[in-house]
């Protein structure tokens, strides 16, 4: 029997997950040794090993890649998830906030910020990638920095001011060149 993932991604989105003359679906196809059937009609897409040996977590990183597209990140940036160490993570805002199209877009706007403010922030402190896409806010980057990331999100969510997320995003990175420096110095000195 052969193993088989599907998902699906708004039509919209196919032509970015196809690419310029199927270029990032050959990209995906080779790199994660799977096979891509990609409806342009419905925006489904299933996702089957090339030959008995893939390994099953290429299906799944397959289908991230092609799930991050569809929800607005670029292929350059979904094709960060070929690394394992990289993660993929969703806000749903309808789950959180209901199904009020005025509630979403000001939350949106929220987490946006004038001219992109907010956003580049995060993006910059954490070091990790956002899409605010539909009505999901999607992240992906190191599992530290998606989890930073988050938080900041989710407390502009609860209405903290965008001051007090600013300052918790210093104090964490602070934190982070902290820790990185004293890893640096306890490394012991390799034998001459």
């Amino acid at each position: 029997m052969q193993t088989k993932i599907t998902c699906i991604i708004p039509g919209e989105r196919v032509g970015v997950l196809i690419g310029r003359e199927g270029g990032e679906k050959k990209r995906i196809e080779e790199t994660l040794g799977v096979c891509l059937s990609i409806s342009g009609e419905t925006g489904t897409v299933e996702i089957t090993p090339r030959d008995e040996n893939t390994d099953p977590v290429s299906l799944l990183r397959a289908r991230d890649i092609a799930i991050a597209i569809g929800r607005g990140f670029s292929s350059e940036k979904a094709c960060f998830l070929f690394d394992e160490d990289m993660v993929l993570e969703f806000i749903d805002l309808r789950e959180l906030y209901g199904k009020n199209e005025s509630d979403i877009r000001r939350l949106k706007g929220r987490i946006i910020g004038q001219e992109g403010k907010t956003r580049r922030i995060i993006e910059e402190m954490t070091r990790a990638n956002l899409s605010i896409y539909g009505d999901t806010i999607g992240i992906l980057g190191g599992y530290e920095r998606v989890a930073t990331a988050r938080e900041a999100i989710e407390m502009i969510l609860r209405g903290k001011q965008h001051a007090t997320v600013y300052r918790f995003l210093r104090d964490r990175r602070w934190e982070e060149k902290r820790r990185q420096t004293l890893e640096l110095w306890e490394k012991p000195m390799p034998k001459q």
